[in-house]
């Protein structure tokens, strides 16, 4: 701390009042007030017109019901040491019990002139503008506040229940302003657009407005930069869609004679070895609770599966599936088994899109991608960007059917995806030659 007195004393007095100092505020947080009002008795015996010494003085002159007293010693105190920031934050809690609203705020505004983000001074900011019936300018100083927190800080109960209003304000705010640009945009809506022309300038709105998170692709592998990088993408972009969800029928019955006739051919579909460090997939790794029937995998063909669904297969024949040698296609029948969540995760890359076809869906069924959870329906496909986190539920009494299948990136050029093809297999090879190691994906 670097607070001289107006007149100041030698360097020796200057270090002795500090210390002083510092153990007065500490037995003040210890509520030890017979002692620290004898060791504030010393230092003010010392330099009696020490910043420190005037600022004790004054906390217990606000304490004890003189603020007028108070505010004039802390003007003398602010006015010694324009740059020590607590000296601010008391004399604007002195001007608050004046109702000194104005000069409060700007004490407030000095404070905020030497640390921007001091948590406790814009809550107080905050607190002081919706006393001024401007909540609008309250919620957003609130908002400064809470971004101002590093994740995981712990602070005191009082401030802890402060924080809680500002939360509460700023969504009371934006559930305000929400409304207010519904209903003057609304009508924008309905002059023929469809909602997936909307959908970038509403995910734009939901983030300003805090109702949900923008989600990034993060690959675990590769990313392909400049692709944009959609949740669920429009169904414009796959003009095969309408013909494999007419199939859904006899792709259903071909599962339903899979799962009476080949249960031997259901694996788990989380099989890492156990070296990897990927926690989330404990409870599900090696487990049948989330199994497959692959009809590809990574770009085998599964001979005697294909055999048993020739429809399924014609299907995924008429889809762009990816195709690289040991990487893909990849497709599966995905048997989710009762009362299991499939934990948020991401893909590999970006690449590549996944497409989901439900054949078997009781209620309770939900999936999440980035921002934007849907319920399953029979028979109504999608497309998602895998590498955005995304998770599964199935809350049901009864298992949960879907055909899953990777597609290339529709935004991707032929002379990207070789490029990608070649690449793709060059990276392999050259870790295969080591061959396997376990905690080591090839």
């Amino acid at each position: 701390m670097n607070v001289r007195s107006a007149e100041a004393g030698t360097a020796p007095d200057e270090q002795k009042v500090a210390a002083l100092m510092a153990q007065v505020d500490r037995l003040v947080g210890e509520r030890r007030d017979a002692e620290a009002q004898r060791l504030l008795g010393e230092a003010a015996a010392i330099l009696p017109d020490h910043p420190l010494v005037l600022h004790e003085r004054a906390r217990r002159l606000h304490a004890g019901g003189d603020a007028a007293a108070a505010k004039a010693l802390l003007e003398r105190v602010v006015g010694a040491s324009p740059a020590h920031l607590p000296f601010w934050l008391s004399l604007a809690a002195v001007l608050r019990t004046l109702g000194r609203r104005d000069e409060e705020l700007a004490a407030l505004e000095r404070a905020l002139a030497l640390d921007p983000t001091h948590l406790v001074v814009l809550l107080q900011k905050g607190a002081l503008l919706d006393l001024m019936n401007r909540p609008r300018a309250a919620a957003a100083i609130y908002g400064h506040a809470l971004q101002s927190l590093a994740p995981g800080t712990r602070l005191p109960p009082p401030i802890e229940a402060h924080l809680g209003h500002a939360r509460k304000r700023v969504a009371e705010n934006a559930a305000a302003l929400g409304a207010l640009l519904d209903a003057r945009l609304g009508a924008l809506s309905t002059t023929g657009k469809s909602s997936a022309e909307r959908m970038r300038f509403d995910r734009c709105m939901d983030r300003m407005l805090g109702r949900r998170r923008i989600y990034v692709p993060e690959p675990t592998y590769m990313l392909f930069p400049y692709l944009v990088n959609y949740e669920f993408f429009a169904r414009d972009y796959f003009p095969w869609l309408e013909t494999l969800e007419a199939a859904t029928d006899s792709i259903r019955d071909e599962l339903l004679d899979v799962l009476s006739a080949d249960q031997e051919g259901v694996q788990p579909y989380i099989a890492f070895d156990q070296g990897l460090p990927l926690n989330q997939w404990r409870e599900l790794n090696h487990s049948r609770r989330w199994g497959a029937y692959f009809l590809w995998n990574q770009g085998q063909p599964q001979q005697a599966h294909l055999a048993r669904c020739p429809r399924t297969a014609a299907a995924l024949a008429l889809v762009p599936q990816v195709d690289i040698p040991g990487r893909g296609p990849t497709a599966f029948f995905s048997l989710l088994e009762p009362r299991t969540h499939i934990p948020a995760h991401t893909g590999v890359t970006n690449t590549r899109l996944t497409a989901h076809l439900p054949l078997v869906v009781p209620p309770g069924c939900r999936f999440r991608v980035g921002g934007e959870t849907r319920e399953l329906r029979m028979g109504n496909a999608w497309v998602f960007d895998d590498t955005i986190e995304h998770e599964a539920w199935n809350d049901s009494d009864a298992a949960r059917a879907i055909l899953i299948f990777d597609v290339w990136n529709p935004q991707l050029t032929p002379v990207e995806r070789d490029l990608i093809r070649e690449a793709t297999i060059v990276l392999a090879e050259y870790t295969e030659q080591e061959g396997r190691v376990p905690g080591v994906a090839n």
